[in-house]
């Protein structure tokens, strides 16, 4: 491996974990740990993000690479618009969570004194534990269109300073291995909050949930706008 390829690899890596801290890949993580109780589960989500990304990128890679199929930009738009659909549906289920999830106020009576008892309808630990497969597979899909959407530039500059295909997809991979030690720092943080306040601070705990699906729907609707008629995808 001569320290030109090696420069470049070792720049893939750099890049893949700044591509990890892009906004639309920051709101889309911060609407799935927002789900999660526990700080190992909130980092396997950006793992399982991070191995969707990969996976999509390397899937086009190949077609790109190796059988010189060209991505049209129509196609490109479409995948972009896919992730404006994808941030608008997580912060939806977000809200919906914090909706039918919201905390309950309940009578009762102790010594012949009425009180008020709080609890939440939301499922708790072993609840989660049940969706586990469910989180993390919703973690990976969403990362593949990501990586989807993100892949026609990623294509030009593999193209631009890579010799061979081989080299090329380990390019591919190198860059994906930085998105997800990026994205699993991400999420570790992110997650943080959440766990903090998920027992001691139940209010916070909520606001922080429904400001996360707001903040989703709200850039997901700036990217469909941004895409469907600034960028004309409407217009194809």
């Amino acid at each position: 491996m001569g320290p030109m390829l090696l420069t470049t690899l070792s720049m893939g890596f750099l890049l893949g974990l700044v591509h990890a801290l892009e906004a639309d890949h920051v709101i889309a993580v911060s609407t799935l740990v927002s789900q999660h109780r526990t700080l190992r589960r909130a980092s396997t989500a950006g793992v399982f993000w991070g191995l969707g990304h990969t996976t999509a990128l390397f899937l086009v890679g190949l077609l790109v690479i190796v059988f010189k199929i060209t991505i049209p930009q129509n196609i490109a738009l479409y995948m972009e618009f896919a992730v404006g659909v994808v941030l608008v549906a997580l912060g939806v289920s977000v809200v919906k969570g914090y909706i039918t999830g919201k905390v309950h106020a309940h009578a009762h009576q102790h010594d012949g004194v009425t009180h008020l008892h709080f609890h939440s309808h939301a499922g708790g630990e072993d609840h989660d534990h049940e969706h586990w497969a469910a989180h993390h597979g919703r973690s990976l899909l969403v990362g593949m269109v990501h990586g989807l959407a993100g892949s026609a530039a990623l294509m030009l500059l593999v193209l631009a300073t890579i010799p061979t295909p081989l080299w090329g997809l380990l390019y591919i991979l190198v860059f994906g291995a930085g998105s997800i030690l990026g994205m699993v720092c991400v999420s570790t943080a992110i997650g943080l909050p959440f766990l903090i306040t998920v027992e001691s601070h139940a209010p916070i705990h909520r606001w922080l949930r429904m400001g996360t699906g707001l903040a989703s729907i709200a850039y997901g609707f700036f990217i469909l706008t941004n895409v469907g008629f600034v960028q004309g995808l409407f217009r194809l």
